[in-house]
């Protein structure tokens, strides 16, 4: 085992699933993830031994057929799934935050219908906010569901719908005013819709349309889409929680722990340009001696390794803060911003080293160096977490004059 980023404290469960997953991993994993992400092709393979390993349910509770594992858990999974492709854990990002907000926020009979079929892999997840319009703006949000009857009519364009195709359940959050006060803060008139449909392109249910995947600089495997809901009819015991008006509440629980994912898979991409690198330092020679013994080479390698061990530590505790039932909006936001920009830092610097080969596609680190960037805007920009921080700051701090 590696010297950086361990984790003390962790029950034997919790090794034993670490271990087991960073030897599918190695195995399974690193050894096609170049090749599968060149040719932007869908990890299917991977995807189902994901679901062997029971990793589709390992945070939904035991009584819907989950591990019942802990946020913490997840993360440190995530962090050895990103080690290994960080488009693979996406796949399973965007399942999770839809079972958590099931979880924390659905009626029992919501949850009864989708968790347990979560559990097994046979309901996949996806969750919408953003739009062609706007990013991390979530208030000013265009689409709209409308009462009538017993159902919901919406209507709007969705973006950046990370498993858009492969999905089958999509967490939606929509306007819904109608009957609130002139007035009312945009936040309140927002609701979550549960959106079920089939696997694939086109139109994919009456009234919902998913076109083809987005073609990405990097982050590829994975499908990333627009969703377009013209007239889309949803049944009103598909509103998240069954009440109107707590979409962004729901959403935002659930962005809390997606930050928590990001800033794993920061660090699993950032501890995998590490091993390039100090093994690529060592093979490589020149002026008669390999580079790692040159100082230029160590002092890289030095702010590397520091930089994967204090992403690694910040991670860890905001996924523990939510654990322990704390707001954690503070910790996820640094947890995110520093493993996002640690990450794109530690993976530049591996490319750095590797000198003319780092350019070539023949060379994982090539991949690395496409894939850190989206981690960079992902779960909320650099920028949005730093005004997350900065106002969580002063509410701690505030001045008592």
């Amino acid at each position: 085992m590696a010297r950086l980023a361990q984790t003390a404290g962790l029950t034997d469960i919790q090794q034993e699933i670490l271990a087991t997953v960073r030897n599918f991993v190695d195995k399974e994993i690193i050894p096609v993830a170049t090749e599968l992400e060149h040719r932007d092709e869908y990890p299917t393979e991977i995807v189902e031994g994901l679901k062997e390993l029971g990793l589709f349910g390992l945070m939904i509770p035991e009584e819907y057929g989950g591990l019942g594992e802990s946020l913490l858990t997840y993360a440190l999974c995530v962090e050895e799934i990103a080690r290994g492709w960080m488009s693979v854990s996406g796949i399973i990002n965007t399942h999770f935050i839809v079972a958590y907000m099931l979880k924390q926020h659905g009626t029992q009979e919501q949850k009864d219908t989708f968790l347990p079929r979560m559990a097994l892999g046979e309901v996949r997840g996806a969750f919408s906010m953003s739009e062609p319009a706007l990013g991390s703006d979530v208030s000013a949000i265009t689409s709209k569901g409308v009462k009538d009857g017993d159902e919901y009519v919406l209507n709007g364009q969705k973006m950046w719908l990370t498993n858009g195709g492969s999905s089958t359940l999509v967490a939606v959050l929509c306007r819904s005013d109608e009957g609130l006060p002139e007035g009312t803060a945009p936040h309140k008139q927002m609701t979550t819709f549960l959106v079920e449909k089939e696997a694939g392109f086109g139109e994919v249910r009456p009234g919902l349309t998913i076109p083809g995947k987005i073609d990405k600089m990097g982050y590829k495997g994975v499908d990333t889409t627009e969703l377009i809901m013209d007239g889309l009819r949803i049944p009103a015991n598909r509103v998240l929680g069954g009440t109107t008006g707590r979409g962004f509440y729901q959403m935002m629980d659930g962005v809390e722990v997606g930050r928590v994912n990001v800033a794993a898979r920061g660090c699993g991409v950032a501890q995998r340009a590490f091993e390039l690198g100090v093994s690529y330092a060592q093979q490589r020679h020149t002026f008669g001696k390999p580079i790692a013994q040159h100082q230029a080479i160590q002092f890289k390698l030095a702010e590397m390794a520091t930089k994967v061990e204090a992403a690694h530590a910040m991670m860890v505790n905001a996924a523990r803060k939510k654990d322990s039932g704390e707001r954690n909006d503070l910790e996820a936001g640094m947890a995110k911003y520093l493993a996002s920009e640690y990450c794109k830092e530690v993976v530049e610097d591996a490319f750095r080293i590797h000198g003319g080969y780092g350019f070539s596609k023949e060379y994982e680190i090539e991949r690395l160096y496409r894939e850190a960037p989206m981690l960079l805007i992902g779960e909320g920009t650099a920028e949005i977490q730093k005004m997350i921080i900065g106002r969580r700051l002063l509410e701690e701090y505030r001045f008592q004059g």
